[in-house]
């Protein structure tokens, strides 16, 4: 059985990764996939790791805040907030993310493995 915490840990590596932009400890399951606002974004557990390390459209990401997890069965939910490098008018564009993560807790590679993730982003102006 793969604690709580172990599969935070999962969830935070990927979260981690938004910012720093390297994806290679991210434990993926290689079915993962990835749903941003009803749709698919992420293919595979490569395609997701090639993503959060060279896609454009990670590499706008500056900052992420320290996330706040709860978890439910099966999945970790994690609520952070992050700021990207473009602003608008003198101001910073941000985000406040909201992400399902399926890790199961009894996992048949006996690790924690991220083989979904859902994600609910409300974008924002910050002064």
């Amino acid at each position: 059985m793969i604690s709580e915490a172990e599969r935070i840990a999962a969830a935070q590596a990927y979260i981690s990764a938004l910012a720093s932009h390297q994806a290679d400890a991210v434990p993926f399951a290689p079915g993962c996939t990835r749903v941003e606002v009803g749709l698919k974004t992420g293919f595979s557990g490569n395609h997701l790791r090639r993503s959060l390390n060279r896609g454009l459209q990670y590499r706008v990401i500056r900052t992420v805040s320290t996330p706040e997890f709860t978890v439910d069965g099966d999945t970790v939910r994690a609520r952070f907030e992050l700021s990207t490098k473009p602003n608008l008018l003198g101001r910073s564009v941000g985000a406040r993310v909201d992400e399902t993560f399926l890790i199961p807790a009894d996992d048949p590679s006996g690790r924690a493995q991220i083989h979904h993730i859902n994600a609910s982003i409300r974008p924002f102006l910050a002064r």
